[in-house]
């Protein structure tokens, strides 16, 4: 796909390719193989029918496309622009073994989109079961298991704290990766199908766990909202953001439309991002959108960054500056920030998980001038719920035990998404919420209450 040149796209949130045209996308789809054994399905976390779409699509067959992807995933606009598609299905592609493997994400896109320009077709729901599911979430997970219970037949309410629905997809993704009326446009999908949305509600406040209870079961997806820090000096200081708080007030508070919106957001003029994931990457293309000059530090080599490599080679032609094998020590200021201090490191060793080890280099403190640092590292499963549900089991990093198919320590309670695992890519939630939707409609077949 053609992008837009780095020096046109960093002064707008407009996304950064058009997507693929119907001509171009018939002659990607007419590439696939149409493997007996296809290893791309298996590669992907909700199992949607890939050589059926795809061939469908090879034929001009949009409609038909959009109708075989929906039967296993009803976010395939958002999806197809942010699933880590290389390490999923494109990565399982045989075609990629000598050739470059189909562009599964692509396709998905563009049908998702031709489909959202036509006017969507919801698919088939089952008779009511009289059966009531309480989702709290509308991240990836609560959505995607919202979707999965309303198919079956099931009254499905589900809970947002915030005043409109999509958590991470809408407050945590920038825009120029993921615009705000695709995930509205999906979100109303979901919504037709009967699911009832109740945003401005915060279960363990305004919706009590007796009421939470009350349901035949339910499906905890609140996601990691839960940001970690580094533990240096200066992080107290104004002008130090977590990674999620900047996004999310950069969504919140209208800086994706600046400078045409004079949003509130401190922007700064010299910002240090510390960290390697997407989330960092995100918050420094963000930074650069708003006017600064920005520098990454990451502790390790580049070939380490757990980054797509789209996105790292984006940051780069938009001018994001890294500082490899190098570690933020002290944020420097009195009342804000001025300065970042950081050592060299050196990778020497490995982890358990076969991580390169990295250790700092002494005598090699090195300072950048900033007024602004966001802390990238990681997330974690937002406490605040959780903690007040008696008899919940949790595991080393906050997050809650689950079996593989979501079940809880607790009666009737389930969990998917990174309330689960700890924080992971928006498919492998979604994969979860399936899985865990399809045991509640089991459990509740099981129970007679169906």
């Amino acid at each position: 796909m053609l992008e837009r040149p780095p020096r046109e796209r960093i002064h707008d949130f407009e996304e950064v390719d058009p997507g693929l045209s119907q001509e171009e996308a018939v002659a990607e789809a007419m590439r696939c193989l149409q493997c007996k054994k296809p290893s791309c399905v298996a590669g992907c976390p909700v199992s949607v029918a890939i050589p059926s779409f795809v061939s469908a699509v090879a034929s001009w067959d949009f409609a038909g496309a959009a109708a075989i992807i929906k039967e296993e995933n009803m976010l395939p606009a958002i999806c197809g622009r942010v699933c880590p598609q290389e390490s999923q299905c494109e990565g399982a592609c045989i075609l990629g073994v000598k050739d470059l493997p189909v562009k599964v994400g692509a396709l998905e896109r563009f049908v998702a989109d031709w489909e959202r320009a036509q006017g969507f077709v919801p698919p088939a729901r089952s008779q009511s079961t009289g059966c009531r599911v309480a989702v709290v979430g509308s991240g990836p997970a609560g959505l995607c298991g919202a979707a999965e219970l309303a198919r079956r037949g099931h009254t499905v309410i589900l809970y947002e704290s915030l005043h409109a629905p999509g958590g991470v997809l809408l407050y945590g993704i920038p825009s120029f990766r993921l615009p705000k009326d695709i995930v509205q446009a999906e979100v109303a999908q979901i919504e037709a199908l009967g699911v009832e949305i109740r945003t401005n509600h915060l279960v363990g406040r305004s919706v009590t766990l007796e009421d939470l209870f009350a349901f035949d079961a339910v499906l905890l997806a609140t996601g990691a909202g839960l940001p970690y820090f580094i533990g240096i000096p200066g992080e107290q200081l104004a002008g130090v953001y977590s990674a999620n708080e900047f996004l999310t007030r950069v969504n919140l508070m209208r800086a994706d439309r600046f400078p045409a919106y004079d949003t509130p957001i401190r922007r700064g003029s010299r910002v240090v991002v510390a960290g390697g994931g997407n989330v960092a990457m995100d918050a420094a293309r963000v930074a650069v959108r708003l006017g600064a000059s920005v520098t990454l530090v990451y502790r390790r080599n580049e070939e380490d960054l757990p980054a797509r490599r789209a996105e790292v080679v984006r940051a780069k032609e938009e001018g994001v500056n890294f500082e490899f094998c190098a570690a933020p020590v002290r944020i420097l200021g009195e009342s804000e920030v001025t300065g970042v201090t950081c050592v060299r490191m050196v990778v020497c060793a490995q982890d358990g998980n076969m991580r390169p080890v990295p250790s700092p280099v002494e005598g090699s403190s090195f300072t950048l001038d900033a007024d602004l640092f966001i802390g990238a590292i990681g997330q974690g499963p937002n406490p605040l719920l959780i903690r007040e549900i008696p008899g919940i089991a949790r595991g080393e990093v906050g997050n809650v035990e689950v079996d593989p198919d979501g079940r809880t320590s607790v009666s009737r309670l389930f969990a998917a998404g990174d309330v689960a695992t700890g924080a992971a890519t928006v498919i492998l939630a979604m994969g979860g919420a399936k899985k865990a939707a399809l045991a509640i409609d089991q459990m509740l077949i099981r129970s007679g209450s169906v």
